[in-house]
């Protein structure tokens, strides 16, 4: 009868723990986190066209490049990138502390079985010895009520962490993906700039050629002959540079994505134009922006966690009560006779603090101090994306402006070079205004490559800077289970 009544206090016990002691956490808006988060970006935001997609369509915006390659690469180095491996493995650490975290809400259960046979001998002889056989079998089981929230506000922190590592997988990918994107942009960047390097050459030795049988025959100062073979050796050596370049960036894209370097210089000789992305409607208010950032998603999900360790700490500072139960039956079996229990026990036991030198106050405080450092490192990661974002929007509104200025000035500069070339060869146009037109039509195939290379890079940037289409609702069927290519550690 007494164990029924105490059984009936559970109910009332259960309620009790209802309470949650400590701070309640809120959710921070990253506009009222930073007086540089403005209603709307100083920068200019793109003039895209009414077909352009919106920043929402970003969940693979690789995908929206003219060249399939960018896709491919970015495939392939996902799947082979040890950095989103590291990632997965985070997740899986977050998630089995979730786990282990909310399982301190249950009670816990556990069984126990022993035999034991054991033989005595009587007297001092040892003449007549006794078999004795115990078997023993009891169900134990603890429950520490939650009084004060503690234990349900870890396992928040320990789930807030889970969110925070999604949120880091997916600004790995974005920031790999934006990686490939950009070294293939240069390559290609860097093809161009050397396959103008080797025609500029071409026409320089053309040059030396018809210099060195004018200075033979008379007809131009040796000086002239000197100027034209440095011009020449100097457009050698810029193109052997440019080479090692475009070698530096297969490197690199071979080191992102683990493919095969013959294989993936087959693939890029298949295709040399600069890919050109797909124009996106940017949002022209930054805290719309902003929450599509992973990055601040995850330090967000840090600072919940910090707040709610915070609960935690001071719920370690009261009482807290814990249910013991016992179950039991036992056997007794000595010189042909046998005895039998039954036992049971069950009662609450009370921890009640009252002197640690100030322990488990510091610990508040520690916790405090996490989450002012948590708080802190949101408002760095809100500032820092705000203004990745703007810096991205002023490039590419500068670089997209200077397109047509560049290719216009490549292609005047290129009637005034060839108009000098001309001259020259007709005997009437000195070699030293030849050298300055071709270093000026040089010049600017250069500016016009590079603003072409800045402008595709500019809206890679801003991709990234976005957030590459993250959504908090959708990260979960984004990310894989566990990497491609775990190896297994399973030693059973």
């Amino acid at each position: 009868m007494r164990l029924y009544k105490m059984l009936g206090s559970v109910p009332l016990l259960s309620v009790i723990a209802g309470c949650v002691v400590g701070p309640t956490y809120q959710v921070p808006a990253p506009a009222t986190s930073s007086q540089a988060v403005l209603s709307q970006f100083q920068a200019t935001p793109p003039q895209s066209p009414a077909a352009a997609g919106a920043t929402s369509d970003l969940t693979r915006w690789w995908s929206q490049f003219d060249d399939p390659l960018v896709s491919e690469l970015v495939a392939t180095g996902e799947a082979n990138n040890p950095s989103l491996a590291q990632a997965l493995a985070r997740i899986a650490q977050a998630r089995a502390s979730a786990v282990s975290s909310g399982s301190t809400l249950y009670p816990s259960l556990a069984a126990n079985a022993s035999s034991m046979r054991s033989r005595s001998l009587s007297g001092g002889t040892g003449d007549t010895a006794f078999i004795s056989t115990s078997n023993s079998a009891t169900f134990d089981a603890s429950w520490e009520l939650d009084l004060f929230g503690g234990k349900r506000k870890a396992a928040d922190a320990a789930n807030a962490r889970v969110s925070a590592r999604n949120a880091d997988w997916y600004g790995a990918r974005v920031s790999l993906a934006a990686e490939v994107g950009s070294t293939l942009v240069n390559y290609r960047a860097c093809v161009a700039t050397t396959e103008m390097l080797a025609q500029d050459l071409k026409s320089r030795e053309q040059t030396g050629q018809l210099t060195a049988l004018k200075v033979k025959a008379g007809f131009t100062a040796p000086a002239d002959g000197a100027l034209i073979n440095g011009s020449t050796a100097d457009a050698r050596q810029k193109l052997i540079v440019q080479r090692a370049e475009c070698d530096l960036d297969i490197k690199a894209l071979v080191a992102l994505t683990d493919m095969p370097e013959p294989v993936l210089r087959t693939k890029l000789a298949l295709n040399q134009h600069l890919p050109q992305p797909r124009d996106i409607a940017v949002d022209s208010v930054p805290a719309q922006a902003l929450s599509q950032r992973p990055d601040i998603a995850a330090a967000e999900r840090e600072l919940a966690a910090a707040g709610a360790e915070i609960n935690v700490a001071q719920a370690n500072r009261y009482p807290s009560i814990s249910l013991l139960g016992s179950i039991g039956v036992g056997g007794l079996r000595f010189d042909g006779h046998s005895a039998h229990t039954n036992t049971w026990s069950f009662g609450p036991t009370l921890n009640l603090p009252l002197f640690d030198a100030g322990r488990r106050k510091a610990e508040v405080d520690l916790a405090q101090a996490r989450y002012d450092e948590a708080y802190a490192g949101y408002q760095l990661q809100v500032r820092t994306a705000a203004r990745e974002i703007e810096e991205a929007l002023v490039r590419l509104d500068a670089a997209a402006r200077r397109e047509n200025d560049a290719a216009l000035a490549a292609q005047e500069y290129e009637r005034y070079y060839h108009a000098n070339d001309d001259k020259f060869k007709a005997g009437s146009g000195s070699l030293f205004e030849l050298e300055d037109a071709r270093r000026t039509f040089l010049a600017a195939q250069q500016t016009q490559i590079s603003v072409q290379r800045e402008h595709v890079t500019a809206w890679i940037a801003l991709y990234k800077a976005l957030g590459g289409g993250w959504r908090n609702d959708k990260e979960q069927a984004a990310i894989p289970a566990q990497p491609a290519t775990a190896p297994n550690t399973d030693r059973s």
